[in-house]
C-alpha cells in the first residue's frame, strides 16, 4: 500500500480545486440549517422530551442518502469513461490502492461536510444558556454515530461508482442501495411477518443492520461494538466487492 497516500493526496487536492465539492457543502450546510431551524422552531413553541441534538441526527438519512452518491459517483466511473483509469493502472498502483485511496477522499470530505455542522450547534451555544438543548451526551453520541455509520455509507457509494461507466446511473445505484440499507431495513423490521417463527433468521439479522437502532444507542451515550464491527467489517466488504468488480470489468473491457 506503498502508493495509498500519494492517490489520496491527490484525489483531495482535486475536491478542493472542483467547484462542485464547494457547491455541495453549501448545498448541504444550507439544507442542515434549514432542518435546525425548524426544530429549534418547534422547541421554541412546544415542550419536547429529547435535546434539539437528537431530533436533529434522526433525520441523517435525508442528505447520506442523496450526498453520499453524489460524492462517490464520479470516483471511479468518470475516470472509467474516459480512460483515465486503465492508465493510472499501468503504472505501479493496485486496483485496492486506487479504489482506497479514492474512499479515503470521499471519506474525509464526509466528515468535513457533517463537521461544518458543528457550526450550527456552536452558535446556539453562543445565544443561549439552557442546558437542555445543548446536552453534549446526544451531541458527541450523534457525531460519532456520523462517523461511525459512514464508514460503510461511503463504501456503499463506491461500490455503486465501480459497477458502471455512467456516473448518473453510479448514483442512482447509490441512492438505491442506501436507502434499502437504511429505510428498507427499517420497513421490514416492522412488518408483522417477520415476527412469524419461520422467518426468525431474518428478523435477527433485520435487528442487527437496524440503523435507527443504532443510531438511538449511539445517542444515549450506548457504543456496542457489535453496531461498530457492524459498519467496520460491512465496509471493508463493501471496498473489496469493489476492488474485485472493478478488477473484473477491467479485464473484460
Amino acid at each position: 500500500m506503498r502508493h495509498f497516500l500519494t492517490i489520496l493526496g491527490h484525489e483531495v487536492r482535486m475536491l478542493l480545486v472542483s467547484p462542485s465539492t464547494y457547491i455541495a457543502a453549501v448545498t448541504f450546510l444550507a439544507f442542515m440549517g434549514f432542518i435546525f431551524a425548524g426544530i429549534l422552531a418547534e422547541y421554541s413553541t412546544t415542550p419536547q422530551e429529547n435535546s434539539p441534538a437528537v431530533a436533529f441526527f434522526e433525520l441523517f438519512w435525508v442528505p447520506v442518502i442523496f450526498m453520499v452518491p453524489l460524492l462517490t459517483m464520479k470516483s471511479i466511473s468518470e475516470e472509467r469513461r474516459l480512460g483515465t483509469l486503465e492508465t493510472l493502472l499501468t503504472t505501479p498502483v493496485s486496483t485496492g490502492e486506487v479504489v482506497l485511496g479514492k474512499y479515503g477522499a470521499a471519506y474525509l470530505l464526509y466528515l468535513s461536510l457533517w463537521a461544518g455542522t458543528g457550526g450550527l450547534f456552536y452558535i446556539l451555544h453562543r445565544f443561549t444558556r439552557d442546558t437542555f438543548l445543548l446536552d453534549l451526551g446526544p451531541l458527541l453520541g450523534g457525531y460519532l454515530f456520523i462517523a461511525v455509520s459512514g464508514l460503510l455509507f461511503v463504501a456503499v457509494g463506491m461500490l455503486a461508482s465501480s459497477l458502471s461507466r455512467n456516473q448518473a446511473v453510479a448514483g442512482i445505484l447509490g441512492v438505491v442501495a442506501l436507502f434499502g440499507l437504511i429505510i428498507g431495513t427499517h420497513l421490514l423490521g416492522g412488518l408483522t411477518t417477520v415476527n412469524l417463527e419461520v422467518f426468525a433468521p431474518l428478523k435477527a439479522g433485520l435487528e442487527y443492520a437496524h440503523v435507527f437502532q443504532h443510531l438511538d444507542d449511539f445517542s444515549r451515550g450506548i457504543v456496542d461494538t457489535r453496531q461498530v464491527l457492524f459498519y467496520v467489517s460491512g465496509a471493508g466488504l463493501t471496498l473489496v466487492l469493489s476492488v474485485l468488480g472493478l478488477e473484473v470489468k477491467l479485464l473484460h473491457s
